[in-house]
């Protein structure tokens, strides 16, 4: 019995150990070893008693033919995963460690970690100078300090943008740059009564990359914006030259106003602008008429200030016919009697693309413009060339200088030539008259006298020999004589000295005084001499 039981057993034996073979044959074939039959393996193992020895090598044989199939099957999957890498450089999957570099910076930036990112973009351009990802690095890290935003910020990346367009000009990513430099301005500006200096930035910005860059597709982006820049700084030159019109400053507020007529003639108030200059021309005529000026200087003002007021309302009627102020400039150039013009079909029909493409502010939008850093650009027009070139500006100095010029050319008789006029018949002129001298008698000067000085008396008149030149110098009397000298010896030993010396006094006394022939030495007293 007992024997029976045993042969039944290692039967059952048998049977399990070629299931387990044919197991593993086919495991082998398909290249893995099901987790199923090695457990079934186990269990029935250890429910059943221990088997015979030849049982146990069948077993451990078919173990060694399954472990030396699988590391075969690992190999030729490995293999299978290298072989798919064929583009390092186009593939995601790419080991190239550049390219590690420049993916772990997009994605820290993706997540908000722009410090890392930057790092990450830093050592890629300096480990690797050479690869073709330096480019979109530099470029990169302009990106990350747009994105972070702030003043500082802004600065940091204009700079970053301003050298890759240095370094590489030609490329497309160029353009790209140029237009964010421009947007951080954009974004910076701020309203038209407050500091314009963010708001020229950006026009400048934007001019550049529409010259520089015309080909690239962000020109149209552009140039829209553009006109919303242009629309703030047109209103911040409108409100100032307003500001001067309520103040009677006319010089000025023609100078600000014809300054934004000429440079941004789509200026959404454009039509108000034309309308307030030529109201300041007309202010102008009427200080003219109360001055006191002469008519003529007067005439041709008032004329001047008149064909400048009827350009002003003429512009309003050609260029903005569909405008609120249209039906005003029309009856200003009624009163002042000057032609109306008339505007044509094109013109209306580009001032009504441009009316029907600005927007509008309602209550609310004006109520919560108060609380915001920058201004409403809604009304700015979306259709028309923005000014690429600012045109030569008007200043108030230049205005006066001009009036100034011209009641100056008025006055010379409308033209400023110098005449000459041409005096006596041509000839030579008469010698020049002798030097006068203060010693010179009154006989001597009348003979040196020229002969023209009696021209105006009659041939054989006696009164025209007295007349004298009134260039001769005048007789000057003759000095007093000194007391006459007498010697107390000689006149009381010889009393014929005094008869003498009476003589010579007369003989001085006729004779009149030289004070260049005089001696010196007879001014001095002589000896034994006394005075009386």
């Amino acid at each position: 019995m007992f024997r029976r039981v045993v042969l039944s057993v290692a039967a059952a034996a048998a049977l399990s150990l070629c299931s387990i073979a044919q197991d593993n044959a086919a495991a082998a074939q398909s290249g893995s070893t099901p987790a199923a039959t090695t457990g079934s393996t186990q269990a029935s193992g250890t429910a059943t008693s221990p088997q015979p020895a030849s049982t146990q090598g069948q077993a451990a044989k078919s173990g060694t033919k399954t472990a030396e199939a699988t590391p075969a099957n690992h190999s030729s999957s490995k293999k299978h995963k290298k072989h798919k890498v064929t583009n390092p450089i186009a593939n995601v999957d790419s080991k190239q460690p550049d390219k590690v570099l420049f993916d772990r910076a997009e994605e820290a930036m993706k997540h908000g970690k722009y410090d890392i990112a930057r790092l990450s973009l830093q050592t890629l351009i300096n480990t690797y100078p050479d690869s073709e990802y330096v480019a979109r690095a530099k470029l990169a890290i302009g990106d990350s300090w747009y994105a972070e935003g702030g003043t500082a910020a802004f600065a940091q990346a204009e700079s970053e943008y301003k050298d890759f367009i240095t370094f590489f000009p030609n490329m497309p990513e160029a353009a790209e740059a140029q237009m964010k430099i421009a947007n951080i301005h954009f974004r910076e500006m701020e309203k038209a009564d407050r500091d314009p200096t963010h708001a020229l930035r950006a026009e400048e910005e934007y001019r550049q990359m529409i010259l520089q860059f015309p080909d690239s597709p962000l020109v149209p982006q552009a140039k829209e914006r553009l006109l919303e820049v242009q629309e703030i700084l047109a209103r911040r030159e409108y409100l100032i030259g307003h500001f001067y019109y309520l103040r009677e400053s006319y010089p000025a507020a023609i100078a600000r106003l014809k300054s934004v007529t000429d440079t941004y003639p789509l200026y959404s108030d454009a039509d108000q602008a034309l309308y307030e200059l030529g109201s300041a021309y007309e202010r102008q005529i009427d200080i003219v008429r109360k001055s006191k000026l002469p008519e003529t200087i007067k005439g041709r003002m008032i004329n001047d200030y008149t064909k400048q007021a009827a350009a002003a309302y003429d512009r309003i009627l050609t260029r903005y016919p569909l405008e609120e102020r249209a039906s005003d400039a029309r009856k200003r150039l009624e009163a002042l009697k000057q032609p109306i013009p008339k505007a044509t079909p094109e013109a209306i029909a580009e001032d009504k693309r441009e009316m029907a493409s600005r927007g509008s502010m309602g209550m609310v939008s004006k109520v919560m413009e108060n609380f915001h850093h920058g201004p409403d650009v809604s009304e700015a027009t979306k259709v028309g060339e923005p000014t690429l070139v600012d045109p030569k500006q008007s200043s108030a100095p230049d205005i006066v200088r001009a009036v100034a010029a011209s009641m100056t050319a008025s006055t010379a008789g409308g033209n400023n030539t110098v005449t000459l006029e041409k005096i006596g018949d041509g000839t030579t002129p008469p010698p020049n008259a002798p030097v006068p001298r203060s010693d010179a008698t009154p006989g001597a000067s009348d003979a040196t006298a020229p002969a023209a000085s009696n021209d105006a008396a009659p041939a054989g008149s006696a009164a025209g020999s007295d007349m004298k030149n009134d260039l001769a110098p005048q007789a000057t009397p003759a000095p007093a004589l000194p007391p006459r000298q007498v010697n107390d010896v000689a006149g009381a030993n010889s009393p014929s000295s005094t008869p003498q010396a009476s003589s010579s006094s007369a003989q001085q006394q006729a004779a009149p005084a030289n004070s260049d022939t005089e001696s010196s030495s007879k001014k001095k007293k002589k000896k034994h001499l006394l005075l009386f």
